[in-house]
């Protein structure tokens, strides 16, 4: 296939050299878990057995085959089974341990895959992957296996999709990244297959090269993931249904997202760039049919307009922030995700404080605080004292704020209690820093009161 000679371009100015040699053997390294799900297919085979047994020979993977029977027509990826699908992945995620679930589905002569995390539309920032993101290969596999070039594109897809969740699995994945694509620039067994595969092997050749070198300031490797994501959107005409191409703009979209944390030059393009790839992901993966991405999405263009907020000082761009997040909250339940909606809980009420203080607003103040107390509703006293009191300084705060402003004596007694409740936590903790501020923070409060 000529494309599979195009990335050598792409890739070896970068990575053309060997990686570094590391001795790993003195020290044990991670091992991630890989569970390869029996293949939904129409007819007997083998090719999900096959799959599981190359990958097995791959670094840092311990895969097994899970042939357990169960009903799998959740698999055609249609927005009323989806929860299904996410449920039933989270369940044997949840039994087995493992890292990633690779699922695979027959469309006509090819096998679709899938990969699955746990917590994988949760804010991890640590993995490019969804759950849509899909990776065709042919049903039936020449000489009872598949080129190796094909295998390691699924072993990147999978070192993608994998939660970076220390600093020591970080390194190993990017040092695994690093190998794995030197391997594909080198290698064309995949030549034979036919263009029908185009677009969606160079999306996951994009999503790996972007999660080897999200975090690099460098510009020349924003160029070569763009080209990637680019050729893929180029043969778009192959794409069969508009979730692989909602897919390919999210991707566009994490690009420029990563640009404007990483790429000092000419930040105001990356915002640009990111906010219209998100949002063009999001017609078609839509709040009704696909509601993880779409929310997922959203919270990823709140913080967006929040730093975009941050360098413009444009009130509009913290309004924006607030809607996105408020997008995102309608989606990530406190009954289904009461983690990822806590920290929802969070970032809304520091956005809303601010824009609250900002309009002088006590209305968008007292969301704020309400905000704040729903993230303490999992974020305990007993359970995280810490944060607890970091929520509770804040909701003091707030209404120290709302209190000094109006003169009014209950918001500044509220201020007061919060300020206590914190105060205590905090000496326990012995955090003198804290205790300082809020030593002044509660006189303050009692001068406001006594002036009243």
């Amino acid at each position: 296939m000529a494309f599979f000679d195009a990335i050598k371009t792409f890739f070896q100015s970068t990575v053309g050299k060997q990686p570094e040699a590391i001795d790993f053997a003195s020290v044990q390294m991670p091992v991630f878990k890989v569970k390869v799900i029996e293949f939904s297919d129409n007819v007997e085979g083998n090719s999900g057995e096959i799959i599981a047994r190359q990958l097995s020979a791959k670094e840092g993977l311990e895969v097994s085959y899970f042939d357990e029977p169960f009903n799998k027509t959740f698999l055609n990826l249609e927005s009323r089974t989806l929860f299904d699908l996410i449920d039933k992945g989270q369940t044997i995620l949840d039994k087995t341990g493992a890292d990633v679930l690779v699922w695979g589905c027959r469309e006509g002569n090819r096998i679709r895959l899938n990969f699955q995390t746990p917590r994988q539309y949760e804010d991890e920032e640590l993995a490019f992957v969804s759950l849509m993101d899909s990776l065709y290969i042919p049903a039936r596999p020449e000489a009872g296996a598949y080129p190796e070039a094909l295998v390691n594109l699924i072993y990147g897809g999978i070192l993608s999709a994998i939660n970076a969740s220390n600093a020591q699995i970080k390194i190993y994945k990017h040092y695994l990244l690093k190998k794995n694509i030197d391997c594909l620039s080198k290698d064309n067994s995949a030549k034979s297959l036919s263009i029908e595969y185009m677009p969606y092997i160079m999306n996951f050749l994009g999503i790996i090269y972007l999660s080897f070198a999200f975090d690099k300031s460098d510009g020349h490797d924003f160029k070569i993931v763009k080209s990637l994501f680019d050729t893929a959107l180029k043969h778009q005409d192959l794409i069969t249904s508009p979730i692989h191409l909602g897919c390919i703009y999210n991707h566009l979209g994490q690009l420029y997202d990563c640009g404007t944390r990483y790429l000092a030059k000419n930040p105001a393009a990356y915002f640009k760039g990111a906010i219209e790839y998100y949002r063009l992901s999001q017609k078609y993966l839509s709040k009704y049919t696909y509601p993880y991405d779409y929310g997922y999405i959203s919270y990823k263009l709140s913080k967006l307009f929040f730093n975009y907020w941050r360098q413009k000082e444009d009130i509009q761009a913290l309004r924006d922030a607030v809607f996105q997040l408020r997008e995102a909250e309608k989606i990530y339940t406190y009954a289904l995700f009461p983690e990822f909606w806590a920290e929802i809980q969070g970032h809304l009420g520091y956005l809303l404080s601010l824009l609250g203080s900002f309009t002088k607003s006590a209305d968008i103040s007292e969301l704020a605080i309400n905000s704040y107390k729903n993230r303490q509703k999992v974020i305990t006293e007993r359970r995280e004292p810490l944060l607890w009191a970091e929520c509770a300084e804040s909701i003091g705060d707030i209404y120290y704020r709302i209190g000094k402003s109006q003169a009014n004596k209950e918001a500044l007694e509220e201020a007061l209690e919060h300020f206590h409740d914190a105060l205590y936590i905090f000496e326990n903790a012995q955090q003198a820093d804290r205790i300082k501020k809020l030593t002044v923070d509660i006189a303050k409060t009692n001068q406001s009161i006594n002036q009243i």
